[in-house]
């Protein structure tokens, strides 16, 4: 399994990517990464931990792309992985139930 240091990096990336877009472009982004969170949080549920999230993202996010061509079908900008996928996964991590602080926390403490 990839490390959460590294998707970690990766997700921040895509979050500085959307954030980045011009305003016309902002809309159907916004749109697919509200979409994407709430598909997360129907395959993990509220109670999850940063480990199932990145194994989610390991193991396959196909299922990315197609959602986000069905909720924005004219805005092909909006399929682009590196954008939305990892900014939504940047999103739900922070709900994990041992990440807090930006950080993930320590299990020993």
């Amino acid at each position: 399994m990839v490390s959460f240091e590294l998707v970690a990096q990766t997700w921040r990336a895509g979050e500085r990517r959307a954030a980045g877009l011009s305003p016309d472009q902002t809309t159907a982004v916004d749109r697919v990464v509200d979409g994407l969170v709430a598909e997360l949080r129907r395959r993990l549920g509220s109670t999850f931990t940063v480990d199932e999230l990145v194994a989610l993202y390991d193991a396959d996010i196909s299922w990315c792309l197609d959602l986000a061509y069905a909720i924005a079908p004219g805005a092909p900008w909006a399929w682009d992985p590196r954008v939305t996928t990892d900014a939504a996964f940047a999103r739900y991590v922070r709900e994990a139930q041992d990440f807090a602080g930006g950080r993930r926390l320590d299990p020993d403490g």
